[in-house]
């Protein structure tokens, strides 16, 4: 009795499948020799049954949804159990792999539904992030908005991608770890699951599909700076301006397809007539070809620049079709290609300060999946530099005089016509080229403030500005920069820790290859098999 309880004990612990394994012919063995325990042989073997698919597929027990708590529903390990494949997933497959990723991997993962569709399905999004339950104050939100027409399918799938890479990568890349450390990450794969459900593969430029369930264009949904849109508001285009009205995002892109090229503001245009899609443009030239240029057009260029030049070929300015237009350097202002209204990256940039894009990322809206593995490759490299951009420019906060947070105040570029708003933590993001500058900060009932400020490439500039009471006699500007700025009370900031940027590390140099790698990751397998 003694010797099945020491089995039963050692069984039971995290050891990993070769222990499992030899603990398993051991009971075997022994329980063939004495005939006699035929009871505690079932119960083994029932023990042994019930905790196979836990203990020995990874050397620990599958953490169920109890452990995530912005996921709701059962956990069910399927593909996750295995590399991602690449075919598109319906919205039943991707909800339970982006479930079986949040609960595989707790601690860089968090699940959660900004809303539904207007059939109902859930418009999910993965938060990937060393910190990825909490907003660290000082920590930037980024994010990708996937498939918000439903027939535009690539980018769908690229940010199922995305998500595994980023959580498998932690560990061993350190320009990963970095991002991840640095960088708070929202991954939305679909913002129109009910026209994906109706989309066929292998369509590359048919509509179909490309509206929500009541054949509205969600990227002509949004509200307009330069145009009213009288449009009837749709769910998920509600339910995306309800989720980035709470959460200070700094960087965004959406991914389209239809074309290689990445699109920055202004879509629309105070003048130009608007025509409904580039089809049309193109015959009717006179509507388009003038950029509508936004205060941060230099910035916007950049980040288009970005995504460009770290992709294989859209730098090359690719032209889908023969006749169709080329894009010098693969990047355009959105007018100056076709002007629309009640498009997303403009709402975003206008109404919340997020610098948006737009990045068509294929020629084919829908192409075969046996291709994704060439978008993925082409896409990858671009998709995580974009999102590193975050950290270029100046941030910092504003504080009062007794060192707690200014809420909603203006922050405010000089020569820059757009004006930012600080969060409740004070928290302000302004992405910047290299150069010098003058803020301008103002808040309800406090004296405005302008100071010069410098920004470099290598690093962001932290910049943290003191508003005085207007009631006050003082008017001197109180600042420090860097690691200086020590008159913000960061115990008075509830809410979350405080955060403080590091360095990026350079890019690792590639694993070597041949023989001796192969040995070595055959000694490191065999290790991991042996200690769990």
């Amino acid at each position: 009795m003694k010797r099945i309880f020491v089995f039963i004990t050692l069984f039971w612990m995290p050891s990993g499948r070769f222990i499992g394994s030899l603990i398993l012919c051991t009971l075997v063995k022994w329980m063939d020799r004495y005939k006699k325990v035929k009871i505690y042989k079932t119960f083994l073997f029932l023990t042994i049954l019930g905790t196979t698919s836990g203990q020995f597929a990874k050397g620990a027990s599958f953490p169920t949804d109890d452990d995530v708590p912005m996921v709701t529903g059962e956990v069910e390990r399927r593909e996750d159990d295995q590399e991602l494949q690449f075919k598109y997933h319906d919205h039943e497959e991707m909800t339970r792999y982006l479930r079986a990723v949040s609960a595989r991997y707790p601690a860089l993962t968090a699940l959660y539904s900004i809303g539904k569709s207007v059939q109902g399905r859930d418009l999910w999004v993965m938060v990937v992030s060393a910190s990825p339950y909490e907003h660290m104050i000082g920590k930037p939100d980024v994010k990708y908005v996937a498939n918000i027409h439903g027939n535009e399918a690539v980018g769908r799938e690229l940010l199922l991608h995305l998500i595994q890479y980023l959580v498998t990568s932690y560990d061993t890349d350190s320009y990963i770890k970095w991002l991840l450390d640095n960088t708070r990450i929202h991954l939305m794969p679909s913002m129109n699951p009910d026209g994906f459900l109706i989309s066929r593969e292998g369509q590359c430029d048919t509509i179909h599909g490309r509206h929500n369930a009541r054949r509205y264009d969600l990227n002509r949904n949004f509200p307009d700076f330069f145009k009213a849109n009288t449009k009837q508001p749709q769910p998920e285009t509600d339910a995306v301006k309800e989720w980035i009205s709470k959460i200070q995002f700094v960087v965004s892109g959406s991914l389209h397809g239809g074309a290689l090229v990445a699109s920055y503001p202004f879509d629309n245009t105070p003048s130009a007539r608007i025509c409904r899609s580039s089809v049309l443009c193109s015959v009717f030239q006179s509507y388009a070809h003038t950029p509508s240029i936004a205060p941060d057009d230099d910035v916007f260029r950049h980040l288009a620049l970005v995504y460009s030049n770290n992709h294989a070929k859209m730098s090359r300015g690719v032209s889908c079709k023969s006749g169709s237009q080329r894009f010098d350097n693969g990047i355009t202002n959105g007018a100056a290609w076709y002007p629309l209204t009640g498009g997303m990256q403009d709402y975003n940039y206008l109404w919340h300060g997020c610098m948006e894009i737009t990045l068509e990322i294929s020629c084919c809206k829908y192409p075969p999946a046996h291709e994704l593995p060439k978008y993925w490759q082409d896409n990858k490299q671009s998709l995580i530099k974009y999102l590193a951009e975050a950290h270029r420019g100046a941030h910092g906060f504003v504080m009062d005089e007794n060192g707690n947070p200014v809420e909603r105040a203006s922050v405010r570029v000089k020569g820059r016509d757009v004006t930012y708003h600080t969060t409740k933590y004070g928290e302000f993001w302004r992405i910047l080229l290299p150069g010098t500058y003058r803020l301008e900060v103002s808040g309800e009932g406090y004296l405005p403030q302008e100071v010069e400020f410098f920004v470099i490439d290598s690093h962001p500039t932290l910049l943290n500005v003191t508003l005085h009471s207007a009631k006050a006699s003082r008017k001197h500007l109180c600042i420090r920069m860097g690691s200086r700025a020590t008159r913000i009370n960061l115990n008075r900031i509830d809410g979350g820790p405080y955060y403080r940027p590091g360095p990026p590390p350079p890019r690792p140099p590639p694993a070597p290859a041949g023989i001796f790698s192969t040995i070595t990751k055959s000694i490191n397998s065999f290790v991991t098999n042996l200690l769990g």
